[in-house]
């Protein structure tokens, strides 16, 4: 998740890798999910890590939380959702959403709760291909992307707004009680072309935080995907249930 004046063969080429649609799971292409950095990260706490540990911690798992959110915020802030991230700033984002996981309130099942479900606005990934990284900034994202969840029709949409509106719809089988098989079915070109999407067009999607607020999700290449709620209400109906 390719301008309107792209060829249709560029199109088709791009449907066909389905890299440019994995806001659910990590792409084939290139990403900077696992670092060999990161590694390096867990065995050491960032600034933002000994933020997210100590603030709030004399004032129960909600202030902790808070504190947690915050570093996690202040670290993806000013990385353009991670398209300029430094690695020093990868870093620090794996960091801090790694404190928040350890603090997640719906260990229990994510996939139970009502609160995965509704229209997420993507803050910061490691996926290159939906970052648009290798590409020149014109050809880039720009206006917000969007992930939908619907776990009761078992659906997911993710879709880019400004300049090029690509989507993508996808099933989602779950696997446990907080993780998804991911199978892409149908891109829309500049939002509004239909593409059937190959059988090859899946991954897996593992939520390791989920709050009324903030989603932090692993993808089954290793990259990260922190959202925020923008629309709870947001549904996925399938056409049958007309």
């Amino acid at each position: 998740m390719a301008s309107a004046a792209m060829s249709s063969s560029a199109l088709s080429a791009r449907v066909s890798s389905s890299k440019d649609a994995r806001c659910l799971s990590s792409s084939r292409g290139a990403s900077r999910g696992m670092p060999a950095s990161y590694r390096a990260a867990r065995h050491r706490r960032s600034p933002v890590e000994t933020s997210a540990i100590f603030g709030g911690l004399f004032g129960g798992g909600a202030a902790k939380r808070d504190a947690a959110k915050t570093a996690l915020l202040d670290a993806i802030e000013g990385t353009n959702r991670g398209v300029s991230a430094s690695d020093e700033d990868v870093d620090a984002v794996e960091a801090a959403a790694s404190a928040l996981e350890r603090l997640n309130p719906t260990r229990a099942g994510a996939l139970r709760s009502p609160l995965v479900n509704g229209e997420w606005e993507l803050l910061y990934t490691t996926s290159a291909s939906i970052l648009g990284a290798n590409k020149p900034p014109f050809a880039r994202p720009i206006g917000p992307i969007y992930q939908t969840i619907d776990v009761a029709r078992g659906r997911a949409r993710n879709r880019e707004t400004f300049p090029f509106y690509n989507a993508v719809d996808a099933d989602l089988t779950p696997t446990s009680k907080s993780a998804v098989n991911v199978q892409f079915v149908k891109f829309f070109i500049l939002g509004f072309l239909p593409i059937t999407a190959p059988e090859s067009a899946k991954g897996a999607l593992d939520i390791t935080y989920l709050d009324d607020e903030l989603r932090v999700s692993r993808g089954d290449k290793g990259n990260l995907f922190v959202l925020r709620m923008y629309d709870p209400s947001v549904e996925l109906p399938r056409p049958e249930d007309d």
